[in-house]
């Protein structure tokens, strides 16, 4: 297996992760945990696709990780209000 493959393979099982924690009610949309796994995943995904030059690849998980990282500062700045 290749570094990128590795690599991609990371960032996916991430995803994965959150997601199937979501839907087993173990995570919230709403959690640190869940976001931080979105963003964290996303952006390596979005890496390894970028090192394979996979550009319909690189645009979904870079737009998974912007929205991600919108959701962690939304987060974090509630968090830190008190809400």
């Amino acid at each position: 297996m290749t570094f990128s493959e590795s690599l991609g393979s990371i960032g996916v099982s991430i995803l994965l992760l959150a997601f199937v924690l979501n839907l087993l009610n173990i995570l919230k949309t709403e959690s640190l945990l869940y976001t931080l796994l979105n963003f964290f995943g996303a952006a390596i995904a979005c890496y390894a696709s970028y090192l394979i030059s996979y550009f319909p690849f690189v645009i979904l998980e870079g737009v998974w990780t912007i929205f991600s990282f919108v959701a962690l500062v939304r987060l974090l700045r509630s968090t830190a209000r008190g809400g």
